[in-house]
Order: structure tokens, then C-alpha cells, then sequence
């Protein structure tokens, strides 16, 4: 399950940001997932309770804020967000859109101390 990796790195770069701001724990991490991303929430959780343990997250929640497949139509010009998979503009039906939010996954926010 890569969500073991995805963790690994994503504690990587919080133990970054803390010593770049001097910080000594990180109380909160909050994270951006499109629905599309190819990572599932309760596995991440998992891997995050798992991982924490011992470093400057280890008393951190993390908040993960689910973002809806969003997307761009070429014909009409219109952005639409889709809470269902669906490649199909919700104005014209048009099926020549594209993507441009809800298939990655970001770090947000940081509440350090």
C-alpha cells in the first residue's frame, strides 16, 4: 500500500518545515486529497498514526480536507465540480474537459509550536 510511502515523505517534509521555523512539535497537519488522487483517507490515517510515533508529529491530528474532481470544459469555457466521476461538462455535456483539481494530493497547513 503506497499510502506507507506517501506518509514517510509527508513526515519528512513536516520535520523540514519545523526546523526551518524552529519549531519543536507540530500540533496539526492539514492536507488537500482529490478524490482522484489514488489515496484512500483511512489508509493514510492508518499509516499516519503508525508513522508519527517518536518524531515532531507525534502528538499532530491530521485534518484531511477532501477535494471533488474538478473540471475544466473546452467547448463552453465553464469550470464544474463533480462529486462523482464523470468527464462531462455539467453547462453543455460536452466530454472535452479537462481536469484541474481533484487528482492530487497537497499539504495545506502546518499549526506548529
Amino acid at each position: 500500500m503506497h499510502e506507507y510511502s506517501i506518509v514517510q515523505a509527508l513526515l519528512e517534509q513536516c520535520e523540514s518545515h519545523a526546523q526551518e521555523y524552529k519549531a519543536t512539535r507540530i500540533t496539526r497537519v492539514i492536507l488537500k486529497i482529490g478524490k482522484l488522487s489514488g489515496v484512500e483517507p483511512y489508509l493514510l490515517q492508518s499509516a499516519f498514526d503508525a508513522f508519527k510515533e517518536g518524531g515532531i508529529c507525534r502528538e499532530a491530528l491530521l485534518q484531511m480536507e477532501l477535494q471533488n474532481l474538478v473540471l475544466h470544459c473546452e467547448a463552453c469555457g465553464e469550470d464544474s465540480e463533480q462529486s462523482e466521476i464523470c468527464y462531462q461538462c455539467k453547462q453543455c455535456q460536452s466530454t472535452q474537459v479537462r481536469a484541474v483539481d481533484g487528482e492530487e494530493m497537497f499539504l495545506m497547513r502546518l499549526e506548529m509550536e
